[in-house]
């Protein structure tokens, strides 16, 4: 589930007329000092982080002038709090609060339905509360097709024993709470506490929103960078991966960074798994011998080449890592040569300039081993393959023995480099990549080997030069699966003629 940080989500609240402090977002002591200035009286300043227990912490403070919010915001912005920095600090007047309440809707996955929940007791430690204090707690299913009902709201605050006005207008809140929700695909919105001020209004003093992974496309206004949920920003890798992930239909794709801070040398591998429980194992087999995991990633349900490719050149984009793994289930029903085309196309780009051990076990793994062994003159480190019979553990001693035995280069290869195109024949991919045969090389190619390896055979030989024999509209629609076979066979088979640009701007320039 996708998380709204509380600056985000009470502008949402607000729209609902659900009272809200005054104040505003800053990401700098001067923005501080600013909103402070035009509260004009007592605030705090709330550190914007996914954690509980925020004052604890230290990135929760309080002000009494406009000077002492900009100290006290100066503090907040840049603290490092169990990995996270904070970078935005919410500047709100500080309320006079007489009693302190929850409510919450929530997905409830027994009922398959919304459930709303009300205490009449709010604050930090709502689960403790719901425990120690049962009687302080009432829930309701909602039902979808007529929602939360005023008459409904109002009962499930009596039932906790408020009753009169206070009742009335709680009711209100519960069912402009569930508006919200429903506007947004909220799998939960929280307010805690809903603060009764001193003066006798209701005011969302903090809240919490997490919306749909599968509505968040429905909401574009809400700046959602990744459609998943995470206890911290999204790292700029990952913004990168999911615009590949959510692009993409064709297989899964899931990339997240475990660790940023490190150097060479320090035991950090980068990671490449193909189905959750053989990729558990695998993980567990390169920690068992004292290394750790630069991050996860998952291609599984038959991905093409092209998505294990731009899976590849993301992981080997995080600078220090000492090992490149693949390891996964070993039973895969998928084609695993797929798999190795994109592993090499990726490790002959960048290049590949420390070991990699893959293991690619499943369907036609003995042809994707051997596309790994033939191309490791092409790659500066070593590369070994491995099949469903070699185990992680196996595998994962082979990194460790690769690692030691292997000096890193004190020059960085340059990468590939193909010749320049003399007559190109070119079409465009799914994914906005680019196909481009080049008709000079090909008319002094024997093989032919781009026609015998294309997957959909979507290439036939017309006076001896590979061209489509669907349209360029077809296609771009999805006939070029991004097999890369054009690519990788005729770079060793053939007479280098073929080539596949498969974009990933944001990388390139990072």
């Amino acid at each position: 589930m996708a998380r709204l940080h509380e600056y985000q989500g009470k502008p949402l609240l607000n729209e609902k007329k659900i009272n809200i402090p005054q104040g505003g977002p800053a990401s700098s002591p001067g923005e501080a000092k600013t909103i402070a200035e035009e509260i004009d009286g007592p605030v705090v300043i709330k550190g914007q982080a996914w954690l509980t227990g925020r004052a604890a912490l230290g990135a929760i403070r309080f002000a009494e002038t406009p000077s002492e919010a900009s100290e006290a915001a100066a503090a907040v912005l840049g603290m490092k709090i169990k990995g996270i920095s904070i970078d935005t600090v919410l500047v709100e007047v500080k309320l006079d609060i007489d009693r302190e309440f929850y409510a919450g809707i929530i997905i409830d996955d027994v009922s398959k339905a919304p459930m709303v929940i009300f205490s009449r007791i709010g604050g930090s430690g709502i689960e403790e509360i719901a425990q120690e204090h049962p009687e302080a707690l009432a829930r309701a299913v909602i039902d979808i097709r007529t929602g939360l009902l005023d008459y409904q709201a109002r009962d499930l605050v009596r039932q906790v024993g408020i009753h009169g006005k206070l009742q009335l207008e709680l009711g209100t809140l519960l069912t402009r709470l569930y508006s919200v929700a429903r506007k947004y695909d909220a799998r939960s919105a929280e307010i805690n506490p809903i603060a009764l001020t001193t003066d006798g209004r209701l005011y969302a003093a903090d809240c919490r929103l997490t919306i749909d992974d599968y509505a968040v496309y429905r909401h574009p206004e809400l700046g959602i960078e990744i459609a998943r949920e995470f206890d911290r920003p999204p790292t700029l890798l990952e913004k990168i991966a999911w615009q590949v992930e959510k692009n993409d239909y064709r297989g899964t794709f899931y990339f997240i960074q475990l660790e940023q801070d490190f150097n060479k040398g320090e035991g950090v591998i980068g990671f490449h798994g193909a189905g959750g429980g053989g990729s558990m194992m695998s993980m567990d087999a390169i920690l068992n011998r004292g290394y750790r995991l630069a991050n996860f990633v998952d291609t599984s349900g038959n991905p093409p080449a092209s998505k294990v490719y731009r899976a590849a050149r993301i992981i080997l984009a995080q600078e220090g890592i000492d090992g490149y793994f693949a390891s996964g289930s070993g039973v895969a029903s998928q084609e695993q040569f797929h798999s190795a085309r994109g592993l090499v196309k990726a490790f002959m780009e960048v290049p590949l300039t420390v070991p990699a051990v893959i293991r690619l076990g499943g369907n036609a793994e003995e042809r994707a081993i051997a596309i790994l062994e033939r191309a490791q003159e092409q790659i500066p480190a070593p590369v070994e393959g491995y099949g469903k019979d070699d185990t992680p553990e196996f595998c994962a001693s082979r990194l460790d023995s690769l690692i030691k035995a292997v000096k890193a280069p004190t020059k960085k290869p340059s990468g590939l480099e193909y010749p320049q195109l003399l007559e190109p024949y070119a079409f465009e991919t799914v994914t906005g990549g680019r196909v481009t045969l080049d008709h000079s090389a090909c008319r002094e190619c024997t093989s032919k080997v781009c026609i015998d390896t294309c997957v959909p055979g979507i290439l036939s030989l017309d006076d001896g030069l590979p061209v489509l024999n669907i349209s360029g509209e077809e296609a771009k629609k999805g006939g070029c699966i991004e097999c890369l076979a054009c690519e990788i066979e005729c770079y060793f088979e053939g007479n280098r003629g073929g080539r596949v640009d498969l974009p990933l701007p944001e990388l390139d320039e990072h």
